[in-house]
């Protein structure tokens, strides 16, 4: 579906919002330049507040929008600058917890006038004292928004029950992606060269990207090579991404010669899915996966861990596992690699699932949606 522009229906004033970012997630980052695009297109006026290096990384000025650095901080200074910038909106939308955390902040907490969306992307994660931290947070900007979206079913019911007053589903769009699935004779050709620079000339390529963080289960994930050694030819494992546990992980792959090398973070994932032959998503924690849905788009049979919004977003299409399961994981790896046949059903099922998300389009359609309800003016009675 392609939406047009329309006149506003704001009188002669084009609807002014402000949308703000906290600048350390890539899915909401993408989310945010792609609706600037698509809003700027229909003739909203958009504010994108959001660190200087989301801007250089993302280009929100490049869609049209105007974009003003505020530092991913919840300071006094931040917050003031935050506060000047929304006073003129017509509407507020914050993506991510801590982005809305700051926002509440910047609107004067329970006394808000100004509507305040926020899009819930995913969970964010800790443990210890700032596990309740987070709690305290989420409490605080769900009792306050005006309107909750959530990317998943799960992200709406916990909406709810931390005391949102209004929280809806609303599924976002993977940036760049028609519903279209890429040629598979361009796929092929590029294949080799890619295969051959990874280093898995030969030999199966097993893909896992995002951050090295706890909740991403590359510890299982590690556990689960062991298994593979075993295949011939061995299984070769890239993990795409940086974070904290690198070190860690790097000193076990070493140490137990694991068949597993950690590339880094990587700007062409497109790339290294057309050379793989599974998609890996061990987490024991996930929302809307970017990696899931380029997997499946690109035709790449995911083994998943059946988590978090994962089942809701692949339906069938995809091998799940119970999460924190590496044995389990490991014979859903050799069954896919000995059985061609089954690799070929989650492909077609695949392209058949991808084509149920929301394209762009419809993703800017639906929160303008929610932008009109909430700004267009009480009737009279």
């Amino acid at each position: 579906m392609t939406l047009v522009s329309s006149p506003s229906p704001h009188g002669q004033s084009p609807l002014r919002t402000v949308q703000v970012l906290g600048g350390g997630n890539a899915g909401s980052s993408a989310h945010v330049r792609s609706l600037a695009a698509g809003l700027v297109a229909r003739g909203v006026k958009v504010t994108v507040c959001a660190p200087a290096e989301a801007e250089r990384t993302y280009d929100f000025s490049g869609t049209g929008a105007h974009h003003v650095h505020v530092p991913r901080s919840s300071d006094p200074v931040s917050v003031a600058a935050l506060r000047a910038l929304c006073a003129d909106a017509d509407l507020v939308h914050a993506h991510g917890l801590h982005a809305s955390f700051r926002t509440v902040l910047a609107l004067g907490g329970r006394r808000v006038r100004t509507p305040l969306v926020v899009t819930w992307h995913n969970r964010a994660h800790a443990e210890g004292a700032r596990a309740h931290l987070l709690r305290v947070l989420e409490r605080r900007v769900m009792r306050t928004a005006t309107v909750v979206l959530g990317a998943t079913s799960e992200l709406v019911d916990r909406a709810r029950a931390t005391g949102a007053r209004d929280a809806r589903l609303a599924p976002v769009a993977l940036p760049g992606r028609s519903r279209r699935p890429p040629d598979a004779e361009e796929t092929e050709r590029r294949r080799p060269k890619i295969r051959a620079e990874l280093g898995a000339t030969g030999r199966p390529l097993l893909l896992a990207v995002g951050s090295l963080e706890r909740h991403r289960g590359y510890d299982l994930l590690l556990d689960a090579t062991r298994a593979w050694r075993r295949l011939d030819p061995v299984p070769l494992v890239i993990v795409a991404g940086e974070g904290p546990l690198r070190a860690e992980l790097q000193r076990r792959i070493e140490d137990e010669a694991l068949p597993v090398a950690l590339i880094g973070r990587r700007d062409d994932v497109s790339d290294l899915l057309a050379a793989a032959d599974l998609a890996l998503l061990p987490s024991r924690r996930e929302a809307r996966s970017v990696l899931a849905q380029e997997a499946l788009h690109a035709r790449v049979p995911l083994v998943a861990a059946d988590a978090g919004g994962i089942p809701e977003l692949v339906g069938d299409a995809a091998e799940l596992v119970p999460p924190a399961d590496a044995d389990a994981l490991a014979d859903a790896v050799v069954r896919l690699l000995a059985d061609p046949g089954r690799r070929g059903l989650l492909r077609e099922r695949g392209v058949r699932q991808a084509a149920t998300w929301p394209t762009e389009d419809e993703t800017v359609a639906q929160v303008l949606s929610v932008y009109d309800e909430l700004t267009q003016p009480t009737p009279l009675l």
